[in-house]
């Protein structure tokens, strides 16, 4: 495998791939060319081959790929061969949501403890998951092992959480807080922002209609 690093823009493009090589397999496909990934995935072959060349061969000039190799190699490279445990912090309207969600028959990414402020919601269960008062978030991180936390505090709570969990050991933040964290180097953060998203795309077709309209 090369050794070089992956950009940003192809990690985010793994997991595309995984989910629809998945639907591959289960279709009984057993080989797949740029091309066909391409059409499905919506993103063009040589972006494609390039974001592969990052791993070495994984694929053979005039056949393809083979679904099921490509398939465990991404399950490795994604860590989808073992079940990871994430932690969730803040259980309001969000929060719950996600707990609800729990990643369920789609990867084996678990929540498996939550945290929050509120007496009412401490040492209880919801969706299956324990939610633990946030004095004992460092504790449980470190004896459950878990490396990744979901951050759905408000805004103007996120940065001394954030600073709760790096001295607790986390090495990587799911931020859905409006405010961009500061952390160590170490410390990988990858901001959602519903509202920033839901704007650009109400602008892409309001400007879309209007360039419609001068045609």
């Amino acid at each position: 495998m090369a050794t070089r690093k992956i950009p940003r823009a192809t990690a985010k493009r793994l997991p595309v791939y995984y989910r629809y090589l998945n639907v591959l397999l289960n279709a009984n496909k057993r080989r797949v060319s740029s091309t066909e990934l391409s059409e499905a995935v919506k993103v063009d072959s040589a972006t494609i081959r390039r974001d592969f060349s990052y791993f070495g061969e994984l694929g053979k000039r005039g056949y393809g790929y083979d679904v099921e190799k490509l398939l465990n190699f991404f399950k490795g490279i994604l860590n989808q061969d073992k079940l990871t445990s994430v932690a969730l912090v803040g259980v309001g309207s969000l929060g719950s949501a996600l707990m609800n969600y729990n990643f369920h028959q789609s990867t084996n990414l678990r929540i498996s403890a939550a945290f929050d402020p509120k007496p009412a919601l401490a040492n209880t269960v919801k969706s299956g998951i324990p939610v633990y008062p946030v004095g004992e978030m460092k504790k449980q991180l470190q004896e459950q092992q878990i490396d990744v936390v979901i951050l759905t505090v408000p805004g103007e709570k996120s940065q001394a959480v954030t600073d709760e969990l790096v001295e607790a050991g986390v090495h990587g933040i799911l931020n859905f807080t409006p405010v961009r964290l500061s952390v160590p180097k170490d410390v990988q953060v990858q901001n959602i922002d519903l509202t920033n998203e839901l704007q650009t795309l109400i602008y892409f077709i309001e400007n879309n209609n209007i360039k419609d309209s001068q045609k």
